[in-house]
């Protein structure tokens, strides 16, 4: 009971593993690298477990190398179409990919794993149906990543044009305000010049009629 609860839950555990360092590798390639080759690791010792040492037949040397290659590619296909389905609004572009190959990779990695006298299907009508499920999720996945990158950038711009106009519209009334200014400090110096005019004519005017008066 122990020995198969343990190879089960190992197995879930190295490919959640997988799965989360294949999706977020680029945040932080080394240690997602790290990440990566422990859940393998950890995928693999549940795969021995699960075949080798609780099972009593025990396979040839050919047959534990195809084991062995046959889940781990099983793993990595598992993790990238788990991991791109659970992560695809965080890395669209990343995940458009990873999920149509993980598609494939676990498909192929299944038949050569359970269905080792099957393998005909790889290439055959199942092998097309699924060869075609993930063309057509790759490219339907990678238009859903440049729309969602597309209004990632439309609301930057649009943001962008936003402060820029208010920029300009707070650049546009300092310059008035400072027009206005400058016509305000005009306005004094030119009223005392039109007074002053005015006053000297009236005092030539006032001196003429003084002379007027004189004659």
């Amino acid at each position: 009971m122990i020995g198969d609860y343990l190879g089960y839950a190992t197995t879930f555990v190295g490919a959640g593993l997988i799965s989360g360092a294949v999706v977020h590798h680029p945040l932080d390639p080394d240690r997602y690298t790290v990440i990566a080759m422990i859940g393998a690791l950890v995928f693999l010792a549940a795969t021995v477990l699960n075949e080798f040492i609780l099972k009593r037949q025990r396979p040839s040397a050919s047959q534990v190398v195809a084991i062995v290659l046959a889940s781990l590619a099983l793993s990595f296909g598992i993790g990238m179409l788990s991991g791109g389905l659970q992560h695809f609004e965080d890395f669209p572009a990343r995940a458009a990919m990873l999920i149509p190959f993980g598609l494939a990779l676990s498909f192929v990695a299944y038949v050569l794993r359970y269905q080792t006298d099957r393998w005909r299907s790889i290439i055959g009508p199942t092998g097309i149906v699924v060869l075609i499920t993930a063309a057509v999720a790759f490219v339907g996945l990678r238009g859903i990543a440049a729309d969602m990158a597309a209004e990632s950038e439309g609301g930057g711009h649009s943001h962008g044009e936003e402060v820029t106009g208010e920029t300009e519209s707070a650049e546009t009334g300092s310059g008035g305000d400072g027009h206005a200014e400058e016509s305000g400090t005009s306005a004094p110096s030119s009223s005392p010049s039109t007074d002053e005019t005015g006053s000297s004519g009236s005092k030539e005017g006032a001196g003429h009629s003084d002379d007027g008066h004189a004659h």
